[in-house]
């Protein structure tokens, strides 16, 4: 009980802190809207409509005010991937779009990392029992493939991350029960969601620059879409080649273990 009430103190004072940083905007000079100046609340997008919208507000204001927008982008990646909760995608496409498709890419990719290490940390202070309360079977299911992996634990910890069905969120959440070292939990993030960052932020990107439907068939874009392409099809190139070389992975159970999005 005192470890549910700690981690119920850590969401409630993290919430509260983004809750400021999003209300609390430095006063723009430029003469805009009405709905510009300080006191404005900004929200998380849950579809394509709002992620627009949000998008033009966001690089309107970055004209002005780049590090805050950069320090308030960080603190809501962070806040959802340190608590696991979904919707991280759209974050990535944000990112494309604030920032481009290489700065983009480097800072889902590193706050990605960081954002999960976070919330192997709260588990394993806070959730470990709760995890297993839950999700006894899948946790069971992980920990057994953990062990017979053992000796490959990264390659195992790759596989996992490139495979696009994987449920991110409860691999972050277990990962301590199942004794993984953080260093390898870390580096595995950062790597293994390489493609899936890139194809999120490329498609940012994309939606950013459009102006016209003259321009989804500039050679600029087809080139962008064939790199997506492309990417998309590295994972399941490197999947195969690791279960074949490397993993423990002829269970029919597994199927269990990635029923859910790739959302983190």
């Amino acid at each position: 009980m005192r470890r549910l009430l700690g981690l119920l103190l850590v969401f409630a004072g993290c919430t509260f802190a983004l809750y400021v940083l999003s209300t609390r905007l430095p006063r723009a000079q430029r003469r805009g809207s009405p709905e510009e100046p300080e006191g404005r609340l900004l929200w998380f997008p849950s579809d394509l409509a709002e992620l627009r919208e949000l998008s033009e507000v966001l690089r309107e204001y970055r004209k002005e005010h780049q590090a805050y927008v950069f320090l308030l982008f960080c603190s809501a990646y962070l806040y959802k991937q340190g608590f696991a909760i979904p919707g991280s995608s759209f974050l990535n496409v944000l990112a494309g779009a604030l920032f481009g498709p290489w700065l983009g890419l480097v800072l889902c990719c590193i706050l990605t990392s960081v954002g999960a290490t976070c919330c192997y940390l709260l588990s394993s202070i806070f959730g470990k029992q709760l995890v297993v309360s839950y999700f006894p079977d899948k946790v069971a299911l992980l920990q057994r493939k953990v062990e017979e992996n053992r000796n490959s634990l990264f390659f195992f910890l790759l596989f996992l991350r490139l495979f696009p069905m994987t449920p991110n969120w409860f691999l972050n959440l277990s990962a301590p029960i199942l004794n993984i070292p953080i260093v390898q939990f870390f580096f595995s993030v950062l790597i293994g969601l390489i493609p899936y960052n890139f194809i999120c932020v490329q498609t940012g990107s994309i939606l950013s620059t459009l102006t016209s439907l003259d321009a989804l068939f500039s050679w600029e874009t087809v080139f962008k879409l064939l790199a997506i392409a492309l990417v998309a099809l590295f994972p399941g190139t490197l999947i195969k080649k690791f279960s074949q070389k490397h993993l423990q992975m002829n269970e029919p159970s597994n199927t269990n273990l990635i029923n859910s999005r790739k959302d983190t």
